[in-house]
């Protein structure tokens, strides 16, 4: 990306000090190797002296370098790296699905706020500019003040149409307005993709693990759901998932390409291309959710695999749910050969949104410094969960595998098998704390031992001290080779909160786990 593509020129040190964390956090600067100084790196990037210490100061505050008297900068000393996740690999077979009431369970304590909650992969409001949405808020309920008094007819307000189809050619689409529609969230958009071209019964193909809500939505359209091999870094197997196609009635593919969730995952671009070649050959219909896109770390991973679609046949769906303001909760799709169907399913349902929520997004996504204020969303949340993982890996049990993702706030934690993740879920909720276990994130109990732990909340000393707690419980019960029902000698540092103490039952020397 151009340093001067923002239009705010007070943010290039940010621009600067991100390509160098990049360099840092890939391994291309090892730890102790002098930096450039400042006066070589001001000419390499074309901008001033100030702007280098600005970015080096950054730097120094995510401790990525260090300053050595007379000396320069250098690459700080790192945590150790552990290990990623292996490949995983799912049942063969195609399975119904039911994981609702744990999935309610975590997410009712991921909300309630006297928990410290690792649970959800949900921003907290300190990431975002509030002043900012809430006067853009203001304007547009002024300009759309008419409309509140009536019901909203049709696919959304041009205005924010046409704002979806402008940020989509950083994707690499070039998507008609007229084709977007506006939904009231990302999953909504997917429910109603997935509609429109399955029937209960059929077989849906995705990610391995996948992220909880999509089970929920096969589950509720009494869809079985294929799981297909997928590396923690590279995503799904597409040799796996060609096998898929070949020998199973597969109706749909539903993938997050960019960051996936839990995994953190990013296909290479060859891969998206041949992807969507794939798909199309067989006439097969890829739901695509680019809810993520704009929290990898690099352009490149950014591009949608509807940017290779000639035909029609890779539905996108997307939110800025993520990025610019949870609160508003607004979701898009452009259906391709099957936008048709889905307006009219979409108009059958649900309706239109509130024109007042939808001007005051579009207004939002037209406002300069947009691309700057993602430059430090990413920046800062690269930074915690740079945090996250050395903690991670000082405070979690030997053996344990974490996930390393370009972008986002989500790790995917691979324990011992001997740690149960419902287990460890319910001590950890006795000390008022919330992670999401495994098993929310697949038909099987292959990921029992894997925990995810969404870092995007609140990031302070209270929440890293419940990091290295919840590693403190694994380890105890790995080095328990502990057996469900068991009680384990841990001596708790967190009270749990009345919420959440009537959930699960302890006594004063032990914590009673394995419901």
């Amino acid at each position: 990306m151009d340093a001067t593509d923002s239009g705010s020129a007070g943010l290039l040190y940010l621009q600067v000090a991100e390509r160098l964390a990049g360099a840092i956090r890939s391994g291309s600067l090892d730890s102790g190797e002098r930096m450039p100084s400042v006066r070589e790196l001001a000419r390499q990037h074309g901008v001033s002296l100030t702007t280098v210490t600005q970015a080096y100061r950054w730097l120094e505050d995510q401790r990525l370098v260090e300053a050595r008297p007379r000396s320069g900068y250098f690459v700080a000393a790192r945590v150790r790296r552990l290990p990623e996740p292996e490949v995983s690999q799912p049942p063969a077979d195609s399975r119904a699905v039911d994981i609702s009431s744990l999935v309610e369970q975590v997410m009712t304590l991921a909300n309630d706020r006297s928990v410290i909650s690792f649970g959800a992969a949900c921003p907290s409001e300190g990431l975002f500019n509030l002043e900012r949405v809430r006067r853009a808020f203001n304007r547009a309920a002024l300009r759309q003040r008419a409309t509140l008094c009536r019901y909203p007819f049709g696919t959304g307000q041009e205005e924010l149409r046409r704002a979806v189809a402008r940020r989509a050619l950083g994707l690499g689409c070039e998507l008609d307005p007229a084709e977007v529609v506006i939904t009231g969230s990302c999953l909504e958009a997917i429910t109603l993709c997935l509609r429109c071209v399955t029937r209960p019964g059929d077989v849906v193909a995705l990610e391995s693990p996948t992220h909880f809500g999509f089970l929920e939505i096969l589950e509720s359209l009494h869809l079985r759901a294929l799981e297909i091999p997928t590396h923690p870094r590279h995503g799904i197997s597409l040799d796996a998932l060609q096998l898929a196609l070949d020998t199973q009635p597969v109706r749909a593919v539903l993938l997050v390409p960019t960051l996936s969730n839990p995994l953190g995952a990013c296909m290479p671009l060859s891969e998206r291309r041949r992807l969507a070649q794939m798909l199309a050959e067989r006439r097969v219909p890829l739901v695509e959710d680019v809810l993520y896109n704009d929290l990898a770390e690099q352009d490149d991973r950014r591009r949608a695999v509807k940017s290779f679609d000639a035909s029609g046949n890779v539905m996108i769906c997307g939110s800025f749910s993520k990025t610019l303001a949870p609160g508003l909760r607004l979701g898009w799709v452009d259906a391709g050969r099957w936008g048709t169907a889905l307006r009219r399913m979409k108009s059958s349902t649900s309706g239109s949104q509130t024109a007042v929520v939808e001007s005051a997004l579009a207004e939002l996504l037209a406002q300069p410094g947009l691309e700057s204020s993602f430059r430090q969303l990413r920046a800062t949340i690269a930074a915690r969960v740079d945090d996250a993982r050395g903690l991670i890996a000082q405070s979690f049990p030997k053996g344990t595998r974490v996930t390393d993702p370009a972008g986002g706030y989500i790790l995917w934690v691979e324990l011992p098998q001997a740690v149960d993740s419902i287990a460890l879920f319910h001590a950890c909720v006795d000390e008022g704390i919330c992670i999401a276990p495994g098993t929310m994130f697949s038909t099987s109990e292959r990921f029992r031992h894997c925990i995810r732990l969404g870092v995007g909340g609140h990031w302070d000393e209270a929440r890293r001290s419940a990091l290295q707690r919840v590693g403190r419980i694994a380890a105890a019960m790995a080095d328990a080779g502990y057996k469900p029902g068991q009680a384990l000698g841990v001596a708790a540092s967190m009270p749990a909160s009345s919420s959440t103490r009537s959930t699960v039952s302890s006594t004063s020397s032990s914590i009673v786990v394995g419901r």
